[in-house]
């Protein structure tokens, strides 16, 4: 067995608080930099084209992105549970064939969701009710960003793998790099050659393009234990399965989540062109929220995973503790953050006093219900740490997905407002909480006893 070579963080020893804040952080910034490059071009578009610009990115448009990433992304996490349980145990074989086969399956991906996004996106924006104004604009912006996915694909699973082993350093800096050269990029094309959202779709695939390579010649570079061989970029069938069996729940989870947030996208879009807009920027707003959560849940499933493959169990408890209050007090925070500042944030995105004015109270009603979520974030990152993902999927299918969707069906159509649809999701996140706390206890009692 080889001897690790890296003086990376040591997930398996240490001060438990202390080494995930040192975990937590630099998946913080990266992620804080990946939605900044995004919202770079919900920015320009929306100051220098037009709020019609700023509702084909951020509304319809956008909740496709989200679906096909978000699916994929959760697809990954199989391969990062996999990669830090054996590197937590030092297999150095399996590592590398999870390693390849994970390349292999997003290269494969990113190529098949490039054509069914091309060809399908004018179907998909009509199905979302996609205003008649916004259509032309939004395919525009589907067509160049699918042709690109490819690159975002196999910058999220080389990421996903560097963080899997510990090394959150490496995916921040090759951000922020993309971040600006996304920022660049989208002055140049959207106000140096008038190419609206063209170029703004452009900019982020060139940028994301950059992301990729840097990634891929780390993992290629690596004196670790693992190191990515181009010939050797293949599907290893054993590995895939298990990929795919811890992967596959996520997927689907996160495609649940997004089809039930197209859902409420086409309700929104009923209320008209200021609506989405304000909408498709309460949409960013609020993913300074979501960043620092995920960052969170992130860092516990890498925590928990290395723990559990180095048979470090007395850990895997008093991580999720520690995590769990550390997300809480930072999401209090923030949420008191965006509610507070809520009508200049806006003002970033839009002079149009209308649409500042349905997205403030948009956000000054849901954003204090997010701490509910925390809960569902960490305990789920735990849980898929240890290899359990079918309960916990169905246990977010059923209380955030389903009963989100009928109350959208059932309780909206009776009273359809605003507020009626944005209390679909403090409900779905209390229902969901606990039941993740109910069974998150029962599991870890059980845990315990093996």
């Amino acid at each position: 067995m080889k001897r690790q070579i890296s003086t990376g963080n040591q997930i398996t020893e240490g001060v438990i608080w202390k080494q995930l804040l040192f975990f937590f952080f630099p998946i913080l910034l990266g992620t804080f930099f990946q939605q900044f490059y995004n919202t770079i071009d919900m920015v320009i578009v929306g100051r220098f084209v037009g709020k019609e610009a700023l509702a084909s990115v951020g509304g319809s448009a956008g909740q496709i992105t989200n679906l096909v990433i978000g699916f994929f992304t959760g697809l990954s996490t199989g391969a990062g549970v996999i990669v830090s349980q054996y590197y937590g145990a030092r297999d150095t074989k399996t590592l590398n064939d999870s390693l390849h086969t994970a390349y292999a399956f997003s290269i494969a991906g990113g190529v098949f969701f490039m054509i069914l996004g091309i060809l399908c996106s004018p179907v998909l924006l009509r199905w979302m009710n996609t205003s008649p104004e916004l259509i032309a604009s939004s395919e525009v912006y589907l067509r160049i960003y699918f042709a690109g996915i490819v690159f975002i694909f196999i910058y999220n699973i080389g990421s996903g793998i560097l963080r899997a082993t510990g090394d959150s350093r490496r995916p921040l800096y090759y951000l922020i790099i993309c971040c600006f050269l996304n920022i660049i990029l989208d002055l140049v094309m959207v106000m140096g050659f008038h190419l609206g959202i063209a170029g703004a779709a452009a900019a982020t695939v060139l940028a994301q393009a950059v992301s990729a390579v840097l990634v891929t010649s780390a993992l290629m570079r690596s004196s670790d234990i693992y190191q990515l061989q181009l010939k050797k970029i293949r599907i290893h069938r054993r590995v895939l399965k298990s990929q795919l069996y811890l992967g596959l729940p996520g997927g689907f989870q996160s495609v649940m989540y997004s089809l039930s947030n197209i859902i409420i996208q086409a309700a929104i879009n009923v209320f008209g062109t200021d609506t989405t807009a304000a909408w498709a920027a309460y949409g960013k707003l609020d993913a300074v929220f979501w960043m620092i959560n995920s960052a969170f849940g992130m860092s516990i499933t890498t925590f928990v995973g290395q723990n559990y493959g180095a048979g470090r169990r007395d850990r895997i408890r008093k991580s999720t503790r520690i995590c769990l209050v550390m997300d809480l007090c930072s999401s209090v925070f923030m949420c008191t953050f965006l509610i507070l500042f809520r009508v200049p944030l806006f003002r970033i995105f839009t002079d149009d006093p209308n649409v500042v004015q349905i997205g403030a109270y948009m956000l000054k009603l849901i954003t204090p219900t997010y701490v509910i979520f925390v809960f569902i974030e960490i305990l789920s990152g735990s849980l898929r740490g240890i290899s359990d993902v079918m309960i916990p999927t169905f246990l977010t299918l059923f209380g955030t997905c389903l009963l989100r969707v009928a109350w959208m069906f059932i309780a909206v159509p009776k009273n359809p407002c605003i507020e009626m649809i944005i209390a679909a999701y403090p409900l779905t996140w209390t229902v969901t909480a606990m039941m993740f706390i109910i069974y998150y206890h029962y599991k870890m009692k059980r845990f315990g006893n093996r």
